[in-house]
């Protein structure tokens, strides 16, 4: 077993500064203590506006203070105390064959995990850690198992974390000597931020602002007082442009918050091939990210283009690989992205670097799909379109004709749109064999180009609907054990997508296959 977890009745464990340092086992930085205190504190004094305000009226200022001053004091002690035994009842030990934790009260928790299957050790720092030069180290299998898979020494000193990092990971020299060059293979370009403002996180976080305005006034009891206030403004203004100027101040907003979002999520990015195979991304400017990724685990890239940067020729690079946590304590979703929205030249670049090839496979002419898949896209947008726009003309006739308003609108609106992005979503799909790798693309509103090994594809799962098989097309899904599982080339052409598949993978899919010979 490659990780395992044993829990056991409450026992007198050796100290870690006692007879179990001998054995070679560690505590944590005994300064947890003081950062879970300050983090409660820091919660303490956001909820207490609120909380002072709600009880005042009950109780009066002077009481209502009082009372939350000693809930606040009760929190953070209970809080550090915990910690404290936290602190006091685990200890790791880092062997020449598995890798140990133990921690637990009156249930004492022993994992381990075997060293020869360890395939990441991430570093994490929030903004206080970072003051006191502490690291949180995150040991994983990449196996999806849930939390048996991974350990997770929360903090210890950054040197030590970074030798644990160097010590966990370090492997035999693999990759290709004199091919591709070490050190850092890219670094952040401050115009890249230009791209955030026009991806899909602006406009969540314009909403998101909104919301939070009208639930903080809640709070104090104001909400009305700001509606009328709003309401003041726009007395004399039409209705149509009382919500353009809503939606301006909400997409203003949204912008602001996705350029800080991107600061502090890729400020110091940069992308380094270590010694022995291992690419590293550091990233951010209050907590700081560290991910490492063995080359010898990636099975290829995903190159990925949304809708909203794909108009300006940017794109982002996503690892295909095996070994990445994936479970519900995973503290950020983009752990597998090598670089953030760039230049299209510049992910080309970075793919073909991390995949030590000349040019980058996610750049080779790909195959287009027949006509009869963009038949298929449109009459799926008219559907989208149709179906609720009817509902609206029923509900409309029944009920007000307002609807009927509302479903012309959405008619006139929404068919264009649907129909323009199913052209797009036609014009995006592809498949080909490049060298090593085979390539598959798809998608509208997120673009993926996928390059993925060949030899790392470990079956083929062909689907034909019986609107595909009147349409003379399938859809071919490659099943690998890296990344998302599976990488689909959709509406390919019956005969042709066959013999991609046949071809990229040889041997796989012959057993099932029935050549027909030549007419003639």
């Amino acid at each position: 077993m490659s990780a395992g977890t044993t829990v056991f009745p409450e026992a007198d464990d050796d100290s870690a500064d006692g007879p179990g340092a001998a054995a070679g086992w560690r505590r944590l930085d005994r300064r947890t203590v003081l950062v879970s205190a300050l983090v409660t504190a820091g919660v303490a004094a956001g909820a207490a506006v609120p909380t002072t305000l709600g009880l005042s009226g009950r109780f009066g200022f002077g009481p209502a203070v009082a009372w939350v001053l000693a809930g606040a004091v009760v929190l953070i002690a209970s809080a550090a105390a915990g910690d404290h035994v936290r602190w006091r009842r685990t200890r790791y030990r880092v062997g020449a064959e598995r890798v140990e934790l133990h921690t637990g009260l009156l249930l004492v928790k022993k994992r381990s995990l075997a060293r020869e299957r360890i395939r990441s050790v991430d570093l994490t720092a929030h903004p206080l850690q970072r003051v006191l030069g502490l690291v949180a180290v995150r040991i994983g299998t990449g196996e999806h198992s849930g939390n048996e898979s991974t350990l997770e020494l929360d903090p210890v000193p950054k040197a030590e974390g970074e030798l644990l990092r160097r010590e966990l990971l370090e492997r035999t020299a693999t990759a290709a000597p004199g091919t591709h060059r070490e050190g850092e293979l890219v670094a952040l370009d401050p115009r890249w931020i230009r791209y955030a403002p026009v991806s899909f996180v602006a406009p969540a976080l314009g909403g998101a602002a909104a919301g939070g305005v009208m639930q903080v006034s809640d709070w104090f009891g104001a909400q009305g007082r700001v509606i009328d206030w709003i309401g003041d403004r726009f007395r004399d203004t039409s209705l149509i442009a009382v919500i353009m100027t809503l939606v301006a101040a909400a997409i203003a907003a949204g912008v602001v918050g996705a350029l800080g979002l991107w600061v502090e999520m890729w400020w110091g990015y940069r992308l380094e091939r270590e010694p022995g195979g291992t690419l590293r991304v550091r990233r951010g400017l209050l907590t700081s990210r560290s991910v490492s990724i063995e080359e010898r685990r990636l099975r290829g890239v995903d190159l990925v283009e949304p809708l909203g940067i794909r108009p300006f020729g940017a794109a982002r690079v996503d690892a295909i690989t095996t070994g990445l946590a994936k479970d519900d304590e995973e503290q950020h979703g983009d752990h597998n992205t090598l670089l953030p929205a760039a230049p299209r030249r510049v992910a080309d670049a970075v793919a073909a670097d991390v995949l030590r090839e000349v040019t980058s496979p996610t750049g080779t002419p790909l195959t287009r799909h027949p006509r009869a898949a963009r038949g298929r896209r449109s009459r799926r947008a008219c559907w989208a379109v149709v179906a609720p726009v009817a509902v609206l003309v029923v509900l409309g006739v029944l009920l007000t004709p307002v609807l009927l308003w509302i479903a012309l609108a959405c008619a006139v609106v929404g068919l264009p749109a649907g129909l323009l992005l199913a052209r797009d979503a036609y014009r995006g799909l592809g498949h080909a064999v490049s060298g090593d790798y085979l390539v598959v693309r798809s998608g509208t509103v997120r673009r993926s180009t996928a390059a993925l090994e060949r030899a790392g594809v470990i079956g083929w799962t062909v689907r034909q609907t019986y609107f595909q098989r009147r349409a003379g097309v399938l859809s071919l899904t490659a099943t690998t054990a890296a990344g998302s599982g599976a990488y689909t080339a959709y509406d390919a052409d019956a005969s042709e997508g066959l013999d991609f598949a046949s071809q990229a993978v040889p041997g796989l899919l012959e057993p099932f296959l029935e050549r027909t010979p030549p007419a003639g």
